[in-house]
């Protein structure tokens, strides 16, 4: 059976940079003394900028252009939030895409997979990118929907199937999240400390055959017990609501020892060089580093790409790995990224 390769990746986010702007309109909508602790624990996430489709107001902080989100207003419907994500992913799309050099490989793809939490509409993004980039017309599509910021590693897993059923196979993966098209109208600190996290991105992969990028070793998938409203995502009348509970770290923290033999196949974690672990978070990657045990610099990418870009949904995993893979330093990895269930997706791969 041929060996499976994610040959280069490509990332996007666009242009307007909202985490002050969206700090000082949280602080607004929290009460009374959390509005302090909002801005005390806001500091402490460890997030330098993050990225919208959604322009900034000014002065900063009073709502958003075009009145999409304002004090003391009627918050966006999901009609209009979905109207929203349909004008704004394709731009953000095409972006990755054009870096990933699909204008020059697009009739060469014979599989494309669209992985997205955040927006809904048929026909959708894979037929955009078929029409854009010149994709065959017989290109099997698949959509991995619902399924949170794990999203990307199940993507990659389809990709990996595919390629070792079909060695011709050349898998187009593309994760496109607009989080910031979600916040919802509340006061409850839980929940605007959630969306303190929550950032626009997009990332695209090839997957194949070809020898060249990260060696995809195998994949697992495991559902944490007793956890499964830890996490939720559902559809409201104003957009996606998100929970987020404050147990998860803590929930990840005391499984992650019982379940690192299962993700590793065996392996230990000391001979895992790369952890490509998704930032959900400051205090998710601080759970992950003190349940595996792992050295104090393990986890250096993903904090970084945090800082960065904040959350990004299913697509934040992809730009650990392009990091890792601009690197270019040798060594077998491990990628893990957690969403609703609980559950837990792992990837293992050997780079260089």
């Amino acid at each position: 059976m041929k060996e499976v390769f994610l040959n280069r990746i490509a990332t996007a986010t666009p242009r307007h940079q909202v985490h002050g702007a969206f700090r000082a309109f949280a602080a607004r909508q929290a009460l009374g003394r959390d509005s302090i602790a909002f801005g005390r624990m806001a500091t402490r996430a460890d997030i330098e900028t993050r990225h919208s489709v959604l322009e900034p107001s000014w002065p900063e902080g009073s709502g958003t252009a075009c009145g999409f989100y304002r004090h003391g207003g009627a918050f966006p419907t999901t009609r209009a939030r979905m109207a929203r994500w349909e004008a704004e992913a394709p731009p953000l799309a095409e972006a990755a895409l054009l870096r990933l050099g699909l204008e020059d490989e697009g009739p060469r793809i014979t599989h494309i997979i669209i992985a997205t939490c955040t927006g809904f509409v048929a026909p959708g993004l894979d037929r955009h990118i078929i029409d854009r980039f010149g994709l065959p017309l017989n290109v099997e599509r698949t959509t991995v929907g619902f399924m949170g910021c794990q999203a990307a590693i199940n993507a990659l897993k389809l990709a990996w199937h595919i390629t070792r059923s079909i060695p011709e196979a050349r898998v187009l993966v593309v994760c496109l999240e607009l989080c910031t098209l979600h916040l919802q109208d509340t006061t409850a600190l839980e929940q605007l400390l959630c969306f303190l996290l929550f950032a626009d991105g997009c990332a695209a992969a090839i997957v194949s055959s070809e020898p060249q990028g990260l060696r995809l070793e195998g994949f697992d998938s495991v559902v944490i017990p007793a956890a499964h409203e830890q996490i939720t995502w559902r559809i409201g009348d104003a957009g996606f609501d998100m929970t987020l509970s404050g147990m998860v770290p803590f929930t990840l923290a005391h499984a992650l020892p019982d379940l690192a033999p299962v993700m590793l196949s065996g392996r230990a974690v000391r001979d895992v060089e790369h952890w490509a672990v998704h930032p959900g978070g400051r205090s998710i990657l601080d759970a992950v580093a003190h349940g595996l045990d792992l050295p104090d610099n393990a986890l250096t990418t993903s904090r970084n790409v945090l800082s960065d870009h904040g959350n990004m949904s299913s697509a934040t995993v992809l730009f650990v790995l392009a990091r890792m893979l601009a690197e270019g330093r040798p060594g077998v990895g491990c990628a893990l990224a957690f969403g609703p269930g609980l559950s837990a997706e792992a990837m293992r791969f050997e780079a260089g």
